[in-house]
Protein backbone atom coordinates (compact mmCIF):
# COMPACT_ATOMS: atom_id res chain seq x y z
CA UNK A 1 0.00 0.00 0.00
CA UNK A 2 2.81 2.53 0.80
CA UNK A 3 4.84 1.79 -2.01
CA UNK A 4 1.69 2.21 -4.17
CA UNK A 5 1.35 5.88 -2.60
CA UNK A 6 4.95 6.82 -3.30
CA UNK A 7 4.73 5.62 -6.74
CA UNK A 8 1.83 8.15 -7.26
CA UNK A 9 3.48 10.71 -5.47
CA UNK A 10 6.35 10.79 -7.10
CA UNK A 11 4.26 10.56 -10.82
CA UNK A 12 2.43 13.74 -9.13
CA UNK A 13 5.73 15.75 -8.38
CA UNK A 14 7.06 14.59 -11.90
CA UNK A 15 3.61 16.01 -13.42
CA UNK A 16 4.24 19.47 -11.27
CA UNK A 17 7.83 19.56 -12.19
CA UNK A 18 6.99 19.59 -16.10
CA UNK A 19 3.77 22.23 -15.77
CA UNK A 20 1.14 19.38 -16.12
CA UNK A 21 -0.77 20.13 -13.13
CA UNK A 22 -1.86 23.53 -11.50
CA UNK A 23 1.28 24.90 -9.72
CA UNK A 24 -0.98 25.43 -6.08
CA UNK A 25 2.10 25.47 -3.85
CA UNK A 26 3.26 28.62 -5.57
CA UNK A 27 -0.44 30.36 -5.60
CA UNK A 28 -0.82 29.54 -9.19
CA UNK A 29 -3.96 28.03 -10.14
CA UNK A 30 -3.66 28.30 -13.89
CA UNK A 31 -2.91 24.68 -15.65
CA UNK A 32 0.79 24.36 -17.68
CA UNK A 33 2.21 27.42 -16.61
CA UNK A 34 1.75 30.50 -13.87
CA UNK A 35 1.95 33.80 -14.62
CA UNK A 36 5.98 34.62 -13.16
CA UNK A 37 7.72 38.25 -12.32
CA UNK A 38 9.18 38.25 -15.40
CA UNK A 39 5.47 38.58 -17.16
CA UNK A 40 4.21 41.01 -15.09
CA UNK A 41 7.41 43.33 -15.47
CA UNK A 42 6.71 43.00 -19.44
CA UNK A 43 3.42 44.23 -18.72
CA UNK A 44 4.56 47.30 -16.58
CA UNK A 45 7.24 47.93 -18.97
CA UNK A 46 5.18 48.29 -21.96
CA UNK A 47 3.03 50.33 -19.70
CA UNK A 48 5.21 52.59 -18.83
CA UNK A 49 7.52 52.89 -21.71
CA UNK A 50 7.36 55.42 -24.61
CA UNK A 51 9.72 55.48 -26.66
CA UNK A 52 11.72 58.65 -25.37
CA UNK A 53 13.24 58.06 -21.88
CA UNK A 54 16.66 56.54 -21.34
CA UNK A 55 16.54 52.80 -20.21
CA UNK A 56 18.59 50.58 -18.00
CA UNK A 57 20.76 49.66 -21.08
CA UNK A 58 21.18 53.19 -22.58
CA UNK A 59 23.10 53.85 -18.78
CA UNK A 60 25.03 50.60 -19.55
CA UNK A 61 25.91 52.20 -22.63
CA UNK A 62 27.21 55.44 -21.62
CA UNK A 63 28.73 53.74 -18.36
CA UNK A 64 26.32 55.52 -15.70
CA UNK A 65 25.79 52.18 -14.47
CA UNK A 66 28.29 49.42 -14.21
CA UNK A 67 27.99 46.41 -15.68
CA UNK A 68 30.12 43.45 -16.48
CA UNK A 69 31.55 44.13 -20.03
CA UNK A 70 32.40 41.26 -21.97
CA UNK A 71 32.39 42.70 -25.55
CA UNK A 72 31.89 45.99 -26.94
CA UNK A 73 32.31 47.42 -30.44
CA UNK A 74 31.65 50.83 -32.47
CA UNK A 75 27.67 49.12 -32.88
CA UNK A 76 27.06 46.64 -29.49
CA UNK A 77 28.20 45.94 -25.92
CA UNK A 78 27.68 42.46 -24.74
CA UNK A 79 27.51 41.90 -20.64
CA UNK A 80 26.98 39.13 -18.61
CA UNK A 81 23.12 39.52 -16.86
CA UNK A 82 22.77 40.19 -13.31
CA UNK A 83 19.62 37.99 -13.13
CA UNK A 84 21.17 35.01 -14.83
CA UNK A 85 18.69 32.63 -15.78
CA UNK A 86 21.12 29.74 -16.87
CA UNK A 87 24.63 29.31 -15.58
CA UNK A 88 25.80 31.34 -18.31
CA UNK A 89 23.42 34.36 -19.33
CA UNK A 90 25.16 37.42 -20.97
CA UNK A 91 23.39 40.11 -23.22
CA UNK A 92 24.29 41.54 -26.64
CA UNK A 93 22.69 44.97 -27.47
CA UNK A 94 23.18 47.58 -29.90
CA UNK A 95 24.16 51.03 -29.07
CA UNK A 96 21.43 53.12 -30.71
CA UNK A 97 18.20 52.61 -29.08
CA UNK A 98 15.79 50.27 -31.09
CA UNK A 99 13.16 49.12 -28.47
CA UNK A 100 11.86 46.37 -30.33
CA UNK A 101 12.93 43.65 -32.73
CA UNK A 102 9.59 43.98 -34.67
CA UNK A 103 10.08 47.57 -34.74
CA UNK A 104 13.16 47.46 -36.33
CA UNK A 105 13.61 48.98 -39.98
CA UNK A 106 15.25 47.20 -43.05
CA UNK A 107 17.94 49.91 -42.90
CA UNK A 108 19.23 48.27 -39.44
CA UNK A 109 19.43 44.83 -41.19
CA UNK A 110 22.72 45.25 -40.99
CA UNK A 111 23.01 46.05 -37.60
CA UNK A 112 20.86 43.14 -36.25
CA UNK A 113 23.04 40.88 -38.82
CA UNK A 114 25.89 42.41 -36.44
CA UNK A 115 24.36 41.79 -33.31
CA UNK A 116 23.58 38.16 -34.04
CA UNK A 117 27.56 37.85 -35.44
CA UNK A 118 28.75 39.38 -31.55
CA UNK A 119 26.28 37.06 -29.75
CA UNK A 120 28.04 34.29 -31.63
CA UNK A 121 31.41 35.45 -31.30
CA UNK A 122 30.52 35.84 -27.48
CA UNK A 123 29.05 32.60 -26.95
CA UNK A 124 32.70 31.06 -28.32
CA UNK A 125 34.43 33.81 -25.53
CA UNK A 126 32.34 32.44 -23.39
CA UNK A 127 33.29 28.44 -24.19
CA UNK A 128 29.68 27.29 -24.89
CA UNK A 129 31.40 24.72 -26.81
CA UNK A 130 28.42 22.33 -26.12
CA UNK A 131 25.64 24.43 -27.64
CA UNK A 132 23.65 27.42 -26.33
CA UNK A 133 20.45 29.49 -27.04
CA UNK A 134 20.09 32.48 -28.23
CA UNK A 135 16.37 34.51 -26.91
CA UNK A 136 15.46 37.67 -28.31
CA UNK A 137 11.85 38.72 -26.36
CA UNK A 138 9.65 40.48 -28.17
CA UNK A 139 6.61 42.89 -26.54
CA UNK A 140 4.19 41.87 -24.05
CA UNK A 141 3.79 38.35 -25.06
CA UNK A 142 7.34 37.64 -25.53
CA UNK A 143 7.86 38.94 -22.18
CA UNK A 144 10.30 42.06 -23.11
CA UNK A 145 11.15 44.16 -19.92
CA UNK A 146 13.04 46.47 -21.30
CA UNK A 147 12.22 47.89 -24.69
CA UNK A 148 15.96 48.19 -25.94
CA UNK A 149 16.38 45.11 -28.28
CA UNK A 150 18.93 42.71 -26.44
CA UNK A 151 19.68 39.24 -27.32
CA UNK A 152 19.61 36.44 -24.61
CA UNK A 153 22.81 34.05 -24.70
CA UNK A 154 21.96 31.46 -22.59
CA UNK A 155 24.60 28.35 -21.92
CA UNK A 156 26.23 26.32 -19.27
CA UNK A 157 23.42 23.93 -19.05
CA UNK A 158 21.13 21.71 -21.24
CA UNK A 159 18.22 23.62 -22.41
CA UNK A 160 14.80 22.05 -22.14
CA UNK A 161 12.33 22.48 -24.90
CA UNK A 162 9.47 23.72 -25.51
CA UNK A 163 11.17 26.89 -23.82
CA UNK A 164 8.09 28.72 -22.90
Amino acid sequence: MYKNRLAVGIRLMSALQVGFLPRIATGCIQQRRCEHDEVARAKEAAKKYSGTEPTIFSKIIDKSIPANIIYEDEQCLAFHDVNPQAPVHALVIPKIPVPQLSKATDDEAPLLGHLLNTARKVAKQLKLEEGFRIVINDGVDGSQSVYHLHIHILGGRQMGWPPG
